[in-house]
């Protein structure tokens, strides 16, 4: 664990140094799954240092794995600055700086969770460090959480929790200082087919599962075209939900009846086509085949869906920080835990440093010209949403 420093002697290299030093990744592979608690740990005594009070919560079945919640201020409403403390794994030989080391060079900061996005609170630390928080009139609050990059389990946790009531929410995800106030969501789905093997020279004494799989894939690529037909939102660059084969499993042997096969697929809702409802879609479009193989289809989530997120284009906070950023809200396809923060009842945005092409990368960095606005936003926000005017 870093060595504790004082409020005077928080520096932002130094807060990003510490934080990259202490590996957080999430993974549904075990053996590259790893606990946040140090990371957690250490920003609760950053937080406490500066006047909040501090609540760290393990997440229940999932040992290692913390939330925090840090609070300055009295009573509901206010202003949530939220990110997660996860990253994601890593590709050695492809990385050429030391992912858990901070390098600074060229005008940008390498190191694994510099933008996605650890970072983010060490801005909020510099931001918050030389505020006179003494005059708050609603409270800020600072979460951080477990596994977003993959269950979304620490969000998930804190909408079902319901014990902080913001008004408002700024998730610190990369968009370039764009904020973002829609975005899709993601379902990621299996289906596998069971049949019956038996020796090739009969193809007919089997039920071979590829055969079958080629029709569920029909069906599937056909509810694609619909998707596209009948759903879109011009909010997005891809208007309409989508639907994409991922990965197919399937055989041992080109002499054998294939007797099992398995399809991976994802699905992107939009705002008004929800998980429910493409599910819906999903078991219509392949009822046929279960009826024509009983008990041979199986359909099956890969994780829990994410559900479709956006807030008012007009709400106050959407306004607000495009006027402070200088940059008119838009809508991404990529998700983050806005949904789950939305379920509190605030007006959510995102809005962070870097941008998103630079995630999941190796040499993941941020471009330093980023340092100044950020701060500056933060600061802007926090002074118009929490301080007396």
């Amino acid at each position: 664990m870093p060595s504790v420093q004082t409020a005077s002697q928080f520096k932002l290299l130094d807060m990003y140094r510490d934080l990259i030093a202490l590996p957080s990744i999430s993974s549904t592979e075990p053996s590259w799954d790893q606990s946040n608690e140090k990371v957690i740990r250490l920003l609760a005594d950053w937080f406490s240092q500066l006047g909040f009070s501090v609540e760290v919560t393990e997440l229940d079945g999932l040992p290692g794995k913390f939330n925090m919640v840090a609070t300055r201020g009295e009573g509901d409403g206010g202003l949530l600055l939220a990110g997660h403390t996860d990253t994601v794994p890593y590709d050695e030989g492809r990385w050429t700086k030391d992912p858990f080391k901070l390098t600074e060079e060229n005008g940008r900061l390498y190191g694994l969770g510099v933008i996605d996005m650890k970072g983010f609170f060490a801005f909020i630390v510099e931001a918050l460090k030389d505020m006179d928080l003494s005059k708050l009139t609603k409270p800020i609050r600072i979460l951080a959480t477990a596994d977003e990059e993959t269950t979304m389990a620490g969000a998930r946790a804190i909408a079902s929790a319901m014990a902080i009531k913001p008004d408002y929410a700024v998730i610190g995800e990369p968009t370039g200082l764009v904020p973002v106030m829609m975005h899709k969501g993601h379902m990621s789905e299996g289906i596998r087919i069971t049949g019956k093997s038996g020796h090739s020279s009969d193809p007919a004494n089997g039920v071979n599962a590829l055969e079958i799989m080629h029709q569920v894939m029909g069906r599937l690529l056909d509810l694609q075209r619909q998707l596209k037909e009948n759903y879109g939102n011009q909010h997005f660059k891809v208007p309409q939900p989508t639907l994409n084969l991922g990965s197919l499993f399937g055989g041992d042997s080109p002499n054998r009846i294939c007797a099992c096969c398995e399809l991976n697929f994802d699905m992107r809702p939009i705002p008004g086509v929800g998980p429910d409802e493409l599910m819906g879609l999903l078991h219509h479009a392949i009822e046929p085949i279960k009826q024509q193989y009983p008990n041979a289809l199986e359909l099956f989530h890969l994780h829990e869906p994410i559900p479709p997120y956006g807030t008012d284009p007009n709400g106050e906070l959407v306004l607000a920080a495009a006027e402070i950023t200088g940059n008119p809200a838009e809508a991404v396809n990529y998700c983050t835990e806005a949904p789950f923060i939305n379920l509190l009842g605030c007006q959510t945005i995102v809005l962070g440093p870097g941008h998103i092409a630079q995630a999941h990368q190796p040499d993941e960095y941020l471009d330093l010209s980023f340092v100044k606005p950020t701060i500056d936003i933060i600061q802007r926000l926090v002074g118009r949403f929490c301080l007396a005017q």
